[in-house]
Formats: structure tokens, C-alpha cells, sequence
């Protein structure tokens, strides 16, 4: 296996990749809001990317026998002309995908990943790097945790109706 960065040839498996996330996402979806639209498959992985090369960021890919097994996709955004007024402003990278496929999940191959995109947002000066982690996977809350990553934010989400 092999780290690289994203090449085109390759946008039929972060397709794949991408989709198999979002399925396995829906899946755990305790609130059943999330769904993979009809679009998703074709679309998400053009928006994810362009995302990230609009922002300073990068896509790599885990590439065994001539196949994406594994995608991380970052970006550095800018922070609002507002941001500096309650915040110190760190430049800061986001990780906005991390998917390993089934198949070769828990083998190392996404701590590779992240190994290699925390290194790429410290070569580009930053000095933080945040995810935001869907509150029921607790596969990704403890592989995260187990890399130092901590919560600093809690979002909060209630059903209208439903008073208690």
C-alpha cells in the first residue's frame, strides 16, 4: 500500500469511497436525517474536492493493486472577517473526509492517511486541526480520540414536538 496524492484517474474509487461512508453513515443515523441522495454518488466527490483545492487543501488516497482502498481530504479555510473579534484565529486545517474501506479498516492504512495530511498542514503553518465527527460513529470518536483529538464543541439537536 501506498500514500498519494489524488489523481484523477482515480475518481471513480473516491466515488466509490465517499459513498460507502455516507451509506454506512445513514446507517447508524439514530435521528434518521441523513440519506445518500440519487445525486450523491456522482456529484459529492466533485464538491469534496474542489472544496479542498479551493482552500488550500489536499486529497490523499491509500492505493493498493492499482485501487483507492482509503481517502483523507483536508482543507485550510479562511476565517470570516469577524472571526477575529472573540477569536484568536490559529491557522487551523479541517479534516473533511476520512474513509478507510471495509475491507482493510483497522490495518493502519487510516492512521497513515492522517499521518500524512497532519503533515502536510504543518509544512502549510498550521497549528491545529479540527473534524467534526458524527456523534453516533463511535468507530471514528475512538480512533480519533486514540490520536489526541478532543472535543471542544458539542452541538446539540432536539425534534420539534417531542416536549420533555
Amino acid at each position: 500500500m501506498e500514500i498519494i496524492e489524488y489523481e484523477d484517474k482515480y475518481l471513480e474509487d473516491v466515488r466509490d469511497l465517499l459513498t460507502e461512508l455516507e451509506e454506512y453513515l445513514v446507517s447508524i443515523d439514530k435521528d434518521d436525517l441523513d440519506h445518500v441522495h440519487p445525486e450523491y454518488h456522482e456529484k459529492m466527490a466533485l464538491v469534496s474536492l474542489d472544496y479542498s483545492r479551493n482552500n488550500n487543501g489536499k486529497c490523499f488516497l491509500a492505493v493498493e493493486d492499482g485501487k483507492a482502498i482509503g481517502l483523507i481530504i483536508g482543507s485550510i479555510p479562511p476565517y470570516d472577517e469577524y472571526d477575529y473579534l472573540d477569536y484568536k484565529c490559529p491557522k487551523r486545517g479541517v479534516i473533511n473526509e476520512l474513509i478507510v474501506t471495509s475491507k482493510v479498516r483497522s490495518t493502519g492504512v487510516g492512521k497513515e492517511l492522517m499521518k500524512t495530511l497532519e503533515d502536510y498542514f504543518i509544512s502549510m503553518g498550521c497549528e491545529y486541526v479540527l473534524v467534526d465527527i458524527f456523534a453516533y460513529n463511535e468507530n471514528a470518536i475512538n480512533f480519533y480520540g486514540r490520536r489526541g483529538y478532543h472535543n471542544r464543541m458539542h452541538v446539540g439537536i432536539k425534534k420539534l414536538g417531542l416536549e420533555k
